[in-house]
């Protein structure tokens, strides 16, 4: 029986910066922290029942699957409700239903002194501070950040699986053209319709609360929520021009381009980005 190459994540109590950026910024390896965030007021602070009372009114836009499917909610939304409701939902019931990219500097920005910026990578952005929430069962599937960014992905409440893939191994999991997605399913590997995984090598990790992961540049993730919960990222620009060009050219060129083609032809579309896919093995 196949079974995916997968390595466990380096994890530390605690990590001082040269550390840091020899061993894991500098060579793109993932890692675990699990005191980087100990001393935040988040940890304790951001309850379910926090969000209900004091946030409860704000209104959220929530996702599914058909995030990622041909048609009308492809790359947006299903619907908007009140966060309070949405909590009770994340915590009694199991489905996916996800709320991401919860920018809390916009949206609720006293929540940002909760939080300490650590000192590890220089240029952690300010005002791109994201949340995502998921339902005990929720998948966050594969894919890689497309404007290429570092991550340092605090989890706040609830355990996850994560399994990383460098960039490279875009082949391997069979990427979709003109997106920074693949539909592997990585939790259930499926060989005989995707072949490049029997040549696929990553990590899987399962992360605890406050427990910090740094996703490096460029690397694919596939997220499942072991239980209900929500976390934090804190972000920074990939430091080469590569990088960041790419980042340009996924953000203003590519993604453009599938957005528009979802829209002319969503299912023929669609079903030829998932025929080149599987052309390459």
């Amino acid at each position: 029986m196949c079974a995916l190459n997968l390595s466990p994540v380096d994890t530390v109590p605690t990590i001082d910066k040269a550390d840091f950026q020899a061993c894991y910024f500098q060579p793109l390896k993932p890692l675990v922290m699990r005191g980087m965030a100990s001393s935040w007021p988040a940890l304790s602070k951001w309850t379910p029942d926090f969000f209900r009372q004091v946030h409860g009114h704000k209104n959220v836009k929530v996702y599914d699957s058909s995030f990622v499917a041909a048609g009308s909610h492809y790359m947006s939304g299903i619907k908007t409700l009140p966060l309070a409701q949405y909590i009770d939902l994340v915590m009694t019931t199991e489905q996916d239903l996800r709320m991401f990219l919860y920018n809390i500097k916009s949206e609720i920005p006293e929540l940002v002194d909760d939080i300490d910026f650590p000192e590890l990578a220089d240029g952690l952005s300010q005002n791109f501070l994201f949340m995502f929430f998921g339902c005990k069962g929720s998948v966050t599937q594969m894919h890689f950040d497309i404007d290429m960014s570092h991550v340092l992905h605090t989890a706040i409440l609830g355990r996850k699986s994560v399994y990383l893939f460098p960039y490279e191994q875009g082949e391997n999991l069979h990427r979709n053209p003109f997106t920074c997605r693949s539909y592997v399913d990585v939790a259930k590997p499926d060989f005989a319709q995707y072949p490049g995984l029997r040549k696929l090598q990553g990590y899987k990790v399962t992360l605890e609360p406050g427990e910090t992961l740094y996703i490096p540049s460029g690397y694919w993730h596939h997220f499942v929520y072991d239980e209900a919960g929500y976390s934090i990222s804190l972000r920074c620009m990939s430091q080469t021009w590569a990088g960041r060009l790419l980042g340009l050219y996924n953000l203003t060129i590519m993604s453009p381009i599938d957005r528009l083609m979802n829209k002319l032809a969503p299912r023929g579309w669609f079903d030829w980005k998932k025929k080149q896919a599987l052309k390459t093995h």
